[in-house]
């Protein structure tokens, strides 16, 4: 009986049918996996489209085992003579479409091997492949220190403008500011950004004139496209920004797009092109970046200054904003002072709103204090997913959008996110942390380990890098992992809590115990949430929850992260996990990608 359908089956060709099949979903699967990351197309594109052909999979068994491709076309097999020359004919086709489809898959297969061998290669044809462009920090030679702002200012002034020109691709400040003073040629530069090109040159503010040097360099050959010098009225400035990225866009050989409706224009001058509120906004950038209180205070005033000189500098507001809710999040402002920071904050973002509410800055001020201040996540994802509208390519407003879908579970959509936002901005190291914080609890471990293992790579010496690879290591298992990772981090409190997390999966119980006391003992106050961490490893879920209730109470930072820590999602089943959730706006905890996480209950110890 079995043999007589297995004949029929051969017979109708439904084995030769199922092949094809599955040679060309396999064919198709190298193709998407390979071009979907350049195309802009989600990470998870692949995945679905195997699940789609998958449930297409038997619907195609029946069909070959009712129809036949003849020479004719479709027909019933009921249709057919049987061993016909037509099906002899048939079936040798069959036979070379099946062949040419996995040869396809099989040169897909070994192109995406020998690409990934040569990960700079690839970067770098990428990057020929399309127009993108960095734009260095322009050289301050004023000569005096303090007009280092100004240099900056007109250096982010110009990614901005870059970004108007039509299918290029512009890198944010963050990462194209790191090569400030760079031994490296400009091929190097130009493959570590991925970009094809790179725009560098001079400034120089000498009483009311203005000397700027541009050069566009070609990435691939380091030869110099165009080159210009300019000395202007400063009162000429705004127009010369524009004449310069007019001759980079022709030199690309693009255009520029049009201007957007004025309501929703993406730029950082004052409405009325006062260049005083221009300087004062640039001072104020410049000030807020560098995270000190008396920093912090100083900027405060320059963008007050900006807004006195003109009103309607919505942009100075929202940068207002977001300086003192940083200023909050970071520890630098706390109890009634923090109080105050967010009521000015309120403050400034209400009326970057009435001036500026087609600006993405404006929106993502916004969406920050709806997080930090009011554990509003829905309302700032509505407000961060405006600002992705508003300005598709902006890194900031991707990464601002992916945190607030990771604080709700949602962590293939903040992959997918924090990836595009890198892609703007890919030597940004707190991305990448992010970035390997959301794989962790998809079971994504290696590839957590190498965005650590990037962020390591750009800053070597920072903290917090070495304590997630700790953390990494415990979700494998491995103590020898974490324990060295744990040593590599810098003094101080991540330094400690990585070794009391290393500790709880080691052999030595005492010294586990020991560890986390000591970390009670130094930090109770700020770092509840970190304790409760280390006690979801050692296994106690009553102890894990208490601290988490302090956490609560203190307004720990940490509890954004309640919905994708790894370390602390074992427990993601206990009724008082999603009933803490709940308290702090949250969804409901999602499912277990797998089974529970890698952390293990050691062996019963003494509870500190």
């Amino acid at each position: 009986m079995t043999g007589k359908f297995i004949g029929e089956l051969k017979r109708r060709n439904v084995p030769r049918a199922a092949l094809l099949y599955l040679g060309a979903v396999w064919a198709l699967a190298q193709g998407i996996a390979q071009l979907a990351p350049e195309l802009g197309a989600p990470e998870s594109a692949t995945r679905w489209f195997l699940i789609a052909a998958g449930i297409g999979f038997p619907i195609w068994l029946i069909v070959s085992w009712r129809y036949e491709l003849t020479s004719s076309g479709l027909k019933l097999d009921s249709e057919l003579a049987q061993n016909t020359p037509n099906d002899r004919k048939s079936n040798r086709g069959t036979d070379l479409a099946i062949i040419g489809v996995l040869a396809i898959a099989v040169v897909l297969l070994l192109t995406d091997r020998l690409l990934d061998r040569n990960e700079p290669a690839r970067v770098a044809t990428i990057a020929a492949a399309g127009n993108s462009i960095a734009v260095l920090p322009l050289e301050n030679e004023s000569g005096d220190k303090d007009q280092q702002y100004f240099s900056d200012g007109l250096s982010e002034g110009f990614i901005i403008a870059l970004s108007r020109i039509r299918g290029v691709r512009v890198i944010g400040r963050n990462s194209s500011f790191q090569f400030r003073d760079s031994k490296d040629d400009s091929q190097a530069i130009a493959a570590k950004l991925g970009v094809s090109h790179l725009l560098e040159g001079s400034v120089r503010r000498v009483g009311d004139t203005v000397r700027i040097s541009a050069n566009l360099i070609k990435a691939a050959d380091g030869s110099t496209l165009w080159a210009e010098n300019y000395t202007r009225p400063y009162k000429d400035l705004f127009a010369l920004q524009d004449q310069i990225t007019g001759k980079v866009a022709n030199a690309l050989k693009a255009q520029l797009k049009p201007p957007p409706p004025a309501h929703s224009q993406q730029g950082d001058r004052p409405p009325s092109s006062n260049l005083e509120a221009y300087n004062a906004y640039m001072q104020g950038v410049d000030l807020g970046g560098r995270q000190t209180e008396a920093d912090t205070r100083a900027a405060i005033k320059q963008f007050d200054r900006a807004t006195k000189l003109d009103p309607a500098y919505g942009l100075a507001y929202s940068w207002k904003a977001r300086v003192l809710i940083d200023a909050v999040s970071s520890g630098l402002l706390s109890g009634r002072e923090a109080d105050d920071a967010y009521v000015q904050a309120d403050a400034a973002i209400k009326l970057a709103m009435q001036h500026a509410p087609g600006q993405a800055p404006t929106h993502i001020a916004r969406g920050w204090l709806l997080m930090s201040r009011d554990l509003d996540w829905r309302g700032a994802e509505i407000e961060f997913k405006r600002a992705v509208e508003l300005a598709p390519n902006d890194g900031d407003a991707l990464y601002q959008l992916g945190v607030v879908r990771a604080s709700q579970g949602n962590l293939v959509q903040a992959v997918d996110l924090t990836k595009r936002a890198l892609k703007q901005d890919p030597l940004n190291q707190v991305w990448y942390q992010a970035l390997a914080t959301y794989l962790m609890p998809l079971k994504r471990l290696d590839e957590s380990a190498q965005a650590i293992g990037k962020a390591i790579e750009l800053h070597p010496s920072a903290v917090y890098n070495h304590y997630l690879l700790a953390i990494n290591s415990v979700l494998k298992k491995d103590f020898a992992g974490a324990q060295a990772a744990a040593e590599a981090e810098p003094d101080g409190g991540w330094h400690d809590f990585a070794l009391a997390l290393a500790a709880q999966i080691g052999p030595d119980r005492k010294m586990a115990d020991a560890l986390l006391q000591e970390c009670i003992d130094k930090y109770a106050s700020d770092y509840a949430f970190q304790i409760a961490e280390v006690y979801a490893v050692r296994g106690d879920p009553d102890r894990m929850f208490e601290w988490l209730g302090k956490a609560r109470e203190a307004r720990d930072p940490g509890m954004q992260t309640l919905l994708y820590d790894a370390l602390l999602l074992r427990y993601r089943d206990d009724p008082r996990y999603a009933a803490l959730a709940k308290e702090v706006g949250l969804p409901s905890p999602p499912a277990a990608v797998t089974a529970p996480p890698a952390a293990t209950k050691p062996p019963a110890a003494t509870k500190p």
